[in-house]
């Protein structure tokens, strides 16, 4: 394989750590270089978003709670126009591997506060985010650690932290559950923090039940005390494993699907030796010549979040919503909340087709979250990215969401065949054989003499979006 060049580099960076590579992105990076892009990615706190978007002023009715739907929307929105990308990307990885439902946490407040943790804490200390992440209203309810009271232990939060959370299958024992769950008895949720104004969602806070707390001796991994729950964390962060686990983890999302042991093992000692500071992490892999390896480029294949959102936002969609959003400041309550759902309409659509393909957002499958890999690839899964296309620019007869994006702004007038493929593949930011090439030629030569620039667009993209090239990140 040709070494890459460093606006491929750069390229590769942004489809794994990024939201996408979009050309106006890849320009402006490529003139500061690879090191530079990296910084930004990471050191993403001194950006300013520059807009905001309260997910309680997109509720139908101010008296009722949001529904989640709705908040799910709202997410999708922040993936389609933050200008941190680094950080909501890492937010889906927690979301995945802290993974909480809908389904059983129904108060959208929770679910929203949780996802909060997650961001505040993306890059931060993985003790510091494993902490908050096991004492979040949303996690508590959803693993019942509300019922783990002395006397009667419930075993299910105490059984993920090991098995998902931590140190992985395999590396602890049924006693180690049990004796963990005495550890976090008396750990509940208070439930009843009501808005304290219409502008703001209902929340949970935790609460530490001392009565209900189990105070007899325990030995869980070898550690032997009158164990509470910070103190069994604490031991799970200290053990190698954990650092393992993680390491792993993180490389299979972002760098190659099986990477070598070494490798993993070169990461995560460095993870330890940082004390779990997981920035410092993120940027040896991405500096590492692994990461730039004929084994990593084009090898994971993209989930739905990877598939739609940035297909969306390197056509310029997230621009649009944030100054359809901007416009909407000045509005009263009333205005401004139906104002900011109609900017959001692209956030509908993408939230549908991330749906439709697989992954519903703030609904994970259970506890251990999506399969991913090439799970996200089924027959009935390709149907849906390939319709992707007519979504986008508004050519769909089965589907009612719709964008309709401009496409005649995509050509000059009169574009060739060969134009309209190398337009296309360069806003997708992806590379094709000569052979593919032809077959998109071809179809665009179709529609340069039959359609309209959106028909032309969706039918050509159609192809792209089912090629082998464009389906892995």
């Amino acid at each position: 394989m040709v070494a890459l060049t460093e606006r491929e580099k750069i390229g590769h960076l942004l489809r794994r750590f990024g939201l996408g590579a979009s050309e106006a992105e890849l320009d402006a990076l490529s003139e500061v270089g690879l090191e530079a892009a990296i910084d930004r990615l990471l050191n993403y706190e001194s950006v300013d978003e520059g807009i905001e978007i309260n997910p309680a002023t997109l509720r139908l009715d101010a008296n009722k709670p949001l529904n989640m739907p709705l908040l799910v929307t709202w997410w999708v929105a922040r993936l389609l126009t933050t200008r941190r990308p680094l950080q909501e990307k890492m937010t889906v990885f927690w979301h995945d591997h802290f993974a909480t439902s809908a389904v059983k946490v129904k108060v959208s407040g929770l679910m929203h506060q949780q996802n909060e943790t997650l961001r505040a804490n993306a890059t931060g200390n993985f003790r510091t985010l494993l902490h908050a992440a096991s004492q979040d209203p949303a996690m508590i309810f959803w693993l019942d650690n509300q019922q783990n009271v002395a006397g009667k232990p419930n075993e299910n939060f105490a059984r993920e932290v090991m098995e998902l959370f931590t140190l992985g299958n395999g590396h602890y024992t049924e006693k180690d559950v049990q004796e963990a769950a005495r550890a976090f008895t008396g750990w509940s949720v208070n439930r009843g923090k009501k808005p304290a104004s219409p502008d703001q969602l209902a929340t949970g806070a935790f609460i530490n039940r001392s009565r209900f707390h189990d105070r007899t001796e325990k030995t869980v991994l070898g550690l032997t005390g009158r164990l509470d729950g910070d103190q069994v964390l604490n031991h799970l962060c200290d053990m190698s494993q954990t650092a393992e686990t993680i390491t792993e983890k993180l490389i299979q999302w972002f760098v190659m699907p099986a990477p070598k042991p070494d490798y993993v093992k070169r990461m995560s000692r460095l993870f330890r030796d940082e004390k779990l500071e997981i920035k410092p992490l993120l940027r040896t892999i991405m500096t590492s010549p692994e990461f730039y390896s004929e084994q990593a480029v084009r090898s994971i294949a993209k989930s739905p979040v990877d598939f739609v959102i940035p297909t969306m936002r390197q056509l310029g969609i997230g621009t649009l919503i944030r100054e359809r959003v901007r416009d909407a400041a000045d509005d009263d309550a009333a205005a401004k909340s139906a104002k900011v759902r109609r900017a959001l309409s692209p956030a509908f659509l993408a939230q549908d087709a991330m749906r439709a393909m697989g992954m519903y957002l703030m609904y994970p499958p259970d506890v251990a979250g999506w399969d991913g890999g090439t799970a996200w690839i089924t027959s009935a899964t390709m149907v849906e990215r390939i319709g992707f296309a007519d979504q986008i620019f508004g050519v769909s007869k089965k589907r009612k969401l719709a964008v309709r994006y401009p496409a005649a702004d995509l050509f000059g007038t009169r574009p060739s065949a060969g134009e309209v493929v190398e337009r296309l593949s360069s806003i997708f930011n992806v590379t094709f054989p000569a052979d593919r090439t032809r077959i998109l030629e071809s179809a665009a030569a179709k529609g340069i003499a039959g359609g309209s620039a959106s028909e032309l667009a969706a039918s050509v993209s159609r192809l792209i979006f089912a090629s082998p090239e464009f389906q892995f990140s």
